[in-house]
């Protein structure tokens, strides 16, 4: 492990993503870049559908996951929607080790260290939750404070949020990031830090920094898929997404894990997910794609409509792959790694909501039709949250009604004489009225599939949107009432 001293931050562009709601942000973005990335935009809905279907590689998930409370040990069964852990190659510039520190009574990892290259660049959008946590506010103002430039640590632990917690949280923190930038000779800034577990409890720091000298000893360049078991709670399913872009005729390499399972909802998604690429990529570059491409990923899929308290995602660069380095998100030698990591974030996106508390359905929403793509997603939120609706998908209703319902509640423009609702190809009303094509046979075959789409056409404008979500369960219920207990 190097012992060199860590290099004073450069000095870039603020980050911009902690302060200001993520769709602001992303329409700010799109007028600064250069007219490329308005070109990609326009093709944005049409990269979410090519994405959505990276989901056939994936093997079928394996039979058992790691136990993580109560609802565990009562044998909590993988999702049916779950897909397997891909084969992910090492990322030149990272290492990482897992530990166990003891959050939970049982045994399993629950701790993860990433240790990143001078030079490495970061970026991150978080939770707009109005409590917010400790590691949250540790990460958003540090990385205002380095411009993003200089991060070498990540540490992360599951079994408790560190949130509500006060003054003491944030001095817990602290501590940890301390101890951390001592272990690798950087400044305790440069250390990023998450949590994810109950809320409301005091994050006993002692725990992680009494672990730190025997995760240093065992970190390793290929260890994503304990790393993803590591951050794991009511998860049912380790989740990680990898693809290899080209950059001026350079390979490098991106991969990333992501955890959630419940207490998901856009602005963000409940989750913690960290990506890191081996490409060169400033951290003003870093942020714009950080902040363009969680909008129709992240922000675009929920479980129950919670937000939660912690949700981070943290993008790095470590810059050790040999392309070119980038100092704009619009630069055209981007081209292939925008639309890979775009493939990247919507993958684990995706994972997300096949491993919903419960879910027995994967169900893509889409609104089209709309006053403006504004309304057209919150439309689309008002269905995909619906707990009527989410109650019918669970027993396999093409129950329309809901549908319609939800659209009407979400106080956005439409046309109620020219709305139309379909369910995969099979029309369920049109202008207005039930469809005269309507085959109720047909209907409830479709509904047995483990994966639906629902369209909504609105009859007001052109704008659209596209939403994914899964159905609600008793299961769902099952998990959350003895979460605690």
């Amino acid at each position: 492990m190097s012992r060199k001293p860590a290099k004073p931050a450069a000095k870039s562009a603020p980050v911009k993503s902690s302060s200001k709601p993520v769709e602001v942000v992303g329409h700010a973005v799109e007028r600064a870049l250069d007219p490329l990335t308005s070109a990609l935009k326009r093709a944005g809905l049409k990269r979410a559908d090519k994405a959505a279907s990276a989901f056939d590689d994936h093997a079928p998930a394996a039979p058992a996951a790691p136990p993580t409370g109560k609802v565990d040990k009562a044998a909590m069964p993988v999702s049916p929607l779950a897909v397997s852990f891909p084969r992910m190659k090492p990322i030149r510039g990272v290492t990482m080790a897992t530990g166990r520190a003891g959050f939970y009574k049982h045994e399993r990892d629950d701790l993860l260290v990433m240790n990143f290259p001078e030079g490495a660049s970061c970026a991150g959008v978080f939770t707009r939750h109005g409590v917010g946590s400790a590691p949250v506010d540790w990460c958003k103002r540090h990385l205002e404070v380095t411009k993003g430039e200089g991060v070498r640590a990540l540490v992360v632990n599951a079994g408790c949020a560190n949130s509500f917690t006060g003054r003491p949280g944030a001095d817990a923190v602290r501590r940890v990031a301390s101890a951390v930038g001592k272990r690798f000779d950087c400044r305790q800034r440069d250390v990023m830090v998450a949590s994810t577990g109950v809320i409301g409890v005091l994050l006993d720091d002692a725990k992680i920094t009494a672990r730190l000298p025997d995760l240093e000893h065992h970190l390793t360049e290929d260890g994503w898929g304990g790393a993803a078991r590591a951050i794991m709670t009511t998860d049912t399913f380790p989740k990680g997404a990898y693809a290899e872009a080209d950059i001026d005729g350079t390979k490098v390499r991106i991969g990333g894990i992501c955890k959630g399972s419940g207490m998901i909802a856009p602005d963000m998604a409940t989750m913690l997910a960290f990506v890191v690429t081996d490409a060169a990529i400033t951290p003003g570059a870093l942020q714009n794609l950080c902040n363009l491409y969680t909008r129709n990923t992240f922000n675009a899929v929920t479980v129950d409509g919670d937000r939660s308290t912690n949700d981070t995602l943290l993008l790095f660069a470590t810059g050790q792959s040999g392309a070119a380095k980038i100092s704009r998100a619009g630069d055209r030698r981007l081209a292939d790694f925008r639309d890979k990591l775009e493939r990247v974030l919507m993958n684990l996106a995706h994972q997300l909501v096949r491993d919903g508390e419960g879910a027995t359905k994967f169900i893509k929403i889409t609104v089209t039709g709309a006053e403006s793509a504004a309304s057209a997603r919150k439309i689309a939120r008002s269905v995909a949250d619906s707990p009527l609706v989410k109650t019918a998908f669970a027993g396999e209703d093409a129950n329309w009604g809901r549908i319609v319902m939800a659209v009407g509640k979400a106080d956005e423009p439409v046309d109620r004489d020219s709305m139309s609702v379909k369910f995969g190809p099979h029309w369920a009303a049109q202008d207005g009225l039930i469809a005269k094509s309507y085959d109720e046979a047909k209907m409830s075959a479709y509904m047995k599939k483990q994966e639906l789409e629902v369209s909504i056409d609105v009859g007001v404008g052109r704008a659209s949107s596209t939403v994914w979500t899964c159905d609600l369960t008793k299961r769902y219920v099952e998990i959350n009432g003895d979460y605690r207990s």
